[in-house]
């Protein structure tokens, strides 16, 4: 054996340590996912050197072995990497024991400031390994042939031994850890720690064995060149991230070299995982790797929530990350990186909707009620509005989808605006008086009939200089520059008498419904309908205005505009009554019907009873029966 000597750390060192396993980890296991990191380094540092250097050439496999001793209470990590000479193990075991550690403690303590420089050494991440451990022995051959194999020891709390030893040891670096008692049935426990190197370190570059067993069996696919790949492999891959039993849908694999170099492996699942109305409601994000290391599961700033159904895998080269690893520090790369992941799903969405509209369609019915929730995505808005469907008026296939710029290309000529109008379904819509004129003119309408189809449109607004309006919001007299394609059934214009009449039934109702409504007014948008209620604003649908209530829990019935047709059969009748007697009470009675019928359609009516009496009451009077006595 050679000389032993023992260094005392510095004062700094045991402040640093606690801060290392007490606070910065919050999971003991991820000590073994550093050790596990530090021994891939090694390795990849080996691999790098003699493949230049006549050094360390010994016919040894480049792998990561895992032992433990139950009895003995130990866990040895071992690799056949680079190894250190003593001068080695001073610098780099020494890191964190001198110069800085008084600044590297306060960047600790703040939890900020970028320390990447830190985390490729063989330094921080090993001390990790006190969080479990009372002593760490650590014994290491450089590949350096005329250097003498080290051992080094420590309890992480006042110094450390380094000894010299005159072993013939293989070239590599055993990393011991006697276990604190209450932890050492759980990292000795074989199933435990292949279940930790699955979670971590499946997808580290050299196989690591557990027990004579290798663990990590599936390849980092995302790392491959993507000619390389079969569909089977991808499908495999998937099934083996995400648990799902069907193949991906969709299958995203890209290399980005700038603004920040990173892989990606994306996928799109054949199913809804509906995870937005389920409890499972954080059960989203993409897998963030740095070399093949987990750094974080289901991390939720690589995609924005509307393109959470897709799952994957990103591995960033140089992802700058606090002391721990374990949380990521708001940087630039994150940023980049997200931003270049959006573009590029989009981009792939917006491939398949040109190349396959019946497989975008299959997409859009799994996915496309989350996809709607990116209106808030304001960069995007454009390719947002490009990918959104919508079932429409212009196909009697209630399954079909329209795209915006469908509407654009069937537009008639001299239209400027896309129409829309929200609906329960389409028999709801075919119903909705403010549709007369459209089914009139022959002028589409898209149907929309989910509330987050609205704060669509409404944030869209605008698209290939086509204005996005709300049907009931239209300009009717716009509308009737268009040429009639379905024509009225013969109605004789009024007579000048009549309309004269008009006017006066039209204030008479006006006085028997009161503040209920702010106006009463011929309309030129109806046909089949007597009546219908607009906003006098003409700003919020009434669609809209029922969730805006909802939110508030505003149970009133809003102020507005009653709009009478007076080709209506039904009016004229009443014209022809009111001439005779402007104080029948048919006339009150026929106006408190209209409107709360035409409250009924908007789903303001929440007691029907007023409605269902005088509608029996108008029935038994016109079936010409009456009570006796009466």
């Amino acid at each position: 054996m050679g000389k032993k000597s023992t260094h005392k750390f510095k004062a700094e060192i045991s402040q640093l340590l606690d801060i290392l396993v007490h606070s910065l980890y919050t999971n003991k296991e991820i000590f073994l996912r550093e050790l596990v990191s530090n021994a891939s380094d090694a390795l990849e540092k080996y691999r790098f050197k003699s493949s230049s250097s006549e050094n360390g050439g010994e016919d040894l496999p480049l792998e990561i072995r895992i032992s433990a001793d139950k009895d003995a209470g130990t866990l040895t990590i071992t690799d056949t990497g680079i190894g250190m000479t003593a001068d080695e193990v001073m610098a780099n075991i020494g890191t964190i024991a001198h110069s800085g550690t008084a600044e590297l403690t306060r960047l600790a303590q703040e939890g900020k400031e970028s320390l990447d420089a830190l985390i490729g050494r063989f330094g921080v991440g090993f001390y990790s390994a006190y969080m479990v451990a009372d002593e760490v022995a650590v014994t290491t051959r450089s590949m350096d042939r005329d250097a003498k194999p080290v051992r080094w020891v420590s309890d992480g709390r006042t110094d450390y031994d380094l000894q010299e030893l005159d072993e013939d040891l293989p070239r590599g670096t055993r990393i011991e850890v006697r276990l604190k008692e209450d932890l050492k049935d759980q990292f000795t426990n074989t199933a435990h720690l292949k279940s930790v190197i699955n979670r971590h370190s499946n997808f580290v570059n050299f196989p690591i064995f557990v027990e004579e067993e290798r663990v990590n069996t599936v390849p980092a696919l995302w790392r491959e060149p993507k000619f390389q790949i079969k569909p089977e492999q991808y499908a495999e891959f998937y099934k083996f991230l995400t648990f799902d039993g069907e193949d991906p849908f969709e299958t995203i694999h890209t290399s980005v070299d700038a603004p920040v170099q990173f892989n990606a492996l994306l996928f799109v699942p054949r199913k809804s995982t509906d995870f937005m109305t389920s409890m499972n409601r954080d059960n989203w994000g993409l897998d963030l790797y740095a070399r093949r290391v987990l750094i974080q599961h289901q991390n939720k700033e690589l995609l924005p929530e509307y393109l959470s159904f897709v799952k994957g895998v990103v591995d960033i080269e140089d992802l700058p990350l606090n002391i721990s690893r374990e949380t990521l520090q708001d940087n630039v790369v994150m940023r980049k990186v997200a931003s270049t992941l959006t573009k590029h799903v989009l981009s792939h969405l917006e491939k398949l909707a040109k190349d396959n509209a019946d497989r975008y369609a299959e997409f859009w019915k799994e996915h496309g009620t989350l996809f709607k929730a990116g209106y808030m995505d304001f960069i995007h808005k454009d390719r947002y509005a490009e990918l959104v469907r919508f079932n429409s008026s212009a196909s009697d296939d209630a399954e079909a989808l329209s795209s915006l710029a469908d509407y654009v290309s069937r537009a008639k000529e001299g239209q400027k605006e896309i129409y829309y109008a929200y609906g329960a379904s389409r028999e709801a819509l075919a119903l909705n008086p403010h549709l007369e004129i459209f089914r009139r003119k022959g002028i589409e309408v898209l149907y929309l009939y989910e509330p987050i189809d609205e704060f669509a449109m409404d944030t869209i607004r605008e698209f290939k200089e086509f204005k996005l309006v709300a049907a009931e919001h239209a300009d009717p007299a716009k509308l009737d520059e268009f040429e009639t394609l379905e024509k009225k059934d013969d109605v004789e214009d009024l007579s000048s008498d009549d309309a004269s009449v008009l006017d006066k039934l039209l204030g008479r109702i006006k006085d028997v419904l009161g503040g209920a409504v702010s106006e009463v007014k011929a309309s030129k948008r109806l046909s089949d309908s007597p009546v219908c209620l607009s906003n006098p604003d003409g700003h919020v649908t009434s669609s809209m205005d029922k969730i805006m209530r909802a939110m508030s829990k505003d149970t009133s019935i809003p102020v507005k505009v009653l709009e009478v047709n007076p080709d209506h059969a039904l009016v004229r009748n009443m014209i022809d009554i009111f001439k005779r007697d402007e104080n029948d009470p048919f006339i009150e009675q026929a106006a408190q019907q209209l409107y709360e019928s035409a409250l009924l359609l908007e789903g303001y009516l929440s007691d029907p009873h007023a409605l269902v009496g005088r509608i029996q009451s108008l029935l038994t009077q016109s079936s010409g029966w009456y009570v006796k006595g009466k």
